[in-house]
């Protein structure tokens, strides 16, 4: 008789699973048969330039817009047919901050938690500590228009956990904010991954996915070009050692150097690339010419992204 196995051995069902997902606008298809699915516990990043397709695969797996194709299950619920069920379950952070200015801090919450059928007597019970996770002690009845951008930013994270949420998706989460907060908002979010939540977050700074993302896509013109943990693109895709070059001379200095010292080129603006399993020779060159300065580092995430998607400007 074969052997049964355990559920506690089972694995986990995914709380996000996506099979060829594909949205047109305008007769042009911004997301072109995108797959992926997303671990309870994990956080799982969405890259890409603008306009790769990273907000509308958002709003199609929280059923706020209709796919053309493909399938979606989110917290075990098929979207977007039952997508009201599967949103009892989830926050959201919005890539813009939509708190009413006409409420107070506690009112934002109060309001945003009676859309769940939250009785007022368990949001209440929920407020104090979310606005001390995020740092707004003594700021409960403050007006909107008093916050800074990053007390705005920490309350819209506070208000989309007022559900106790099992998934938060974060649409660009840090955009415009500063260094501190940066670094206060992504201290908080490792704190929900501590507690088991599990986090999808789109965003445009690679030190941002490097340290909070498990695993990650990066997306392009609407088509998914790789996923996998951030190591591992890198060790897939990037010589592991970079030499940023630039200074007076510094294109010339390429053209007759570069090829020779380095496995791979590549320009920006003033800047000279050189991407290679070993660096030696190419710093003993560089400490000879005096109008060239550079910066020998490892390969990170940005260059990977950079690779893929290309260096011209995407409006």
């Amino acid at each position: 008789m074969a052997e049964l196995t355990s559920g506690a051995n089972a694995p986990a069902a995914p709380m996000l699973s996506v099979t060829g997902l594909r949205k047109s606008y305008g007769g042009k298809e911004v997301v072109r048969g995108i797959s992926f699915s997303v671990r309870p516990g994990e956080c799982y990043g969405l890259l890409g330039p603008n306009g790769a397709g990273k907000t509308t695969t958002l709003k199609l797996c929280l059923g706020l817009n209709h796919p053309d194709g493909g399938t979606i299950t989110l917290c075990g619920h098929p979207v977007p047919e039952h997508s009201r069920e599967a949103r009892l379950r989830v926050g959201v952070v919005p890539q813009m901050d939509n708190l009413d200015p006409d409420f107070t801090v506690t009112e934002n919450l109060l309001v945003f938690g009676r859309y769940f059928g939250m009785q007022d007597s368990a949001i209440r019970a929920r407020i104090a500590p979310l606005l001390a996770f995020a740092g707004l002690e003594g700021r409960d009845d403050a007006r909107i228009q008093t916050l800074s951008g990053g007390m705005k930013r920490r309350l819209t994270l506070a208000r989309a956990l007022i559900n106790d949420p099992d998934v938060v998706f974060l649409d660009e989460p840090t955009t415009g904010l500063d260094p501190q907060a940066r670094h206060l908002i992504w201290e908080r979010l490792k704190a929900l991954l501590a507690q088991g939540k599990t986090l999808v977050l789109t965003t445009h700074f690679m030190d941002e996915a490097e340290r909070l993302c498990s695993r990650l896509a990066i997306l392009d013109n609407g088509k998914m070009i790789a996923d996998s943990t951030p190591r591992e693109l890198i060790a897939q895709h990037i010589e592991p050692e970079v030499v940023e070059i630039h200074g007076d001379g510094v294109h010339e200095w390429a053209d007759a150097n570069a090829a020779r010292l380095a496995t791979r080129v590549e320009r920006s603006g003033e800047t000279v690339f050189c991407y290679t399993t070993d660096a030696a020779h190419l710093l003993a060159d560089l400490e000879t010419r005096r109008t060239l300065l550079y910066m020998h580092r490892p390969a990170n995430l940005e260059d990977v992204f950079l690779k893929l998607t290309g260096r011209e400007l995407r409006d």
